[in-house]
């Protein structure tokens, strides 16, 4: 990784902040910090951005240490920690990383725009439920957002090593949401090729993501266990109220049985011990 001087670092940081469209009062919070962080940096006699530095700032200012990240820390001190780590995952990845999508609009090139609602159009005429479709487009989005932060205004320069340099960025992420993500990116990466608006089919040369069943039923039972199954449970009647017991002595006496059909309400009871 090729590191940049570290006021060169932090000033195209705030460019693409700015390009986000973060507040005025957002911007200044950062740069208070930032320039904290330059200048301790100067003080030490570093010229780079490294994690060591990033740790060192947030005990010495904060008493942020590395044992405080397996804990549930407050607000304040969660935002300190992502001003500073918002710093590396620029170095890193050249984006800013937003885990929570803090603005409702991310897309400002009117051509991913444009795209963006034509692949929503395409999901909902495939008959994908409302939940999937919205999953599909917004991680589309994040894709889009990724290559305008590269200087990409368009899929003409996009290869699958720009597709795999985006899926990095997942890193920390949980197994089921990193496989939710390229399952994303196969289909509009798909939808793409299928509209010329990428030369190259790259869905079909993505890694299929082997997904876990981590379910602990068998999906086959043998008889033996399906007598084991049955012996742990036994049948009984709902227990009613003894109101409701007198109401149904009532409907019986009378001869209307249609209320006899809640007797046979019933439910499993399974036993412990």
């Amino acid at each position: 990784m090729d590191k940049t001087y570290l006021p060169d670092l932090i000033s195209g940081l705030e460019q693409e902040l700015l390009r986000l469209g973060y507040t005025k009062g957002s911007m200044t919070f950062y740069r208070r910090r930032w320039n904290q962080l330059m200048a301790y940096a100067e003080d030490r006699g570093e010229c780079y951005y490294t994690e060591q530095l990033g740790m060192d700032f947030l005990k010495e200012f904060f008493g942020i240490t590395q044992e405080d990240f397996s804990r549930t820390l407050p607000q304040a001190e969660t935002q300190e920690i992502r001003v500073i780590r918002m710093v590396g995952d620029f170095q890193l990845h050249h984006a800013v990383l937003r885990r929570y999508l803090k603005h409702k609009e991310i897309l400002t090139i009117p051509l991913f725009v444009d795209i963006r609602s034509r692949f929503q159009s395409s999901c909902e005429k495939k008959g994908y439920s409302q939940v999937t479709t919205e999953h599909y487009v917004k991680q589309s989005s994040y894709l889009m957002d990724y290559l305008a932060a590269q200087g990409m205004d368009d899929f003409t320069a996009v290869t699958l090593d720009t597709v795999n340099t985006y899926i990095r960025t997942l890193a920390g992420f949980s197994y089921k949401a990193v496989e939710q993500h390229i399952c994303s990116l196969r289909v509009f990466c798909r939808f793409l090729y299928q509209e010329g608006i990428m030369p190259d089919d790259l869905a079909a040369k993505m890694p299929m993501v082997k997904a876990r069943k981590q379910t602990a039923i068998p999906s086959v039972w043998t008889h033996e266990e399906l007598k084991q199954l049955v012996g742990a449970c036994r049948w009984r009647a709902a227990p009613m109220r003894r109101s409701r017991w007198r109401y149904l002595k009532y409907r019986r006496r009378t001869g209307k049985r249609s209320a006899w059909r809640s007797r046979r309400i019933t439910r499993w009871i399974w036993m412990t011990g």
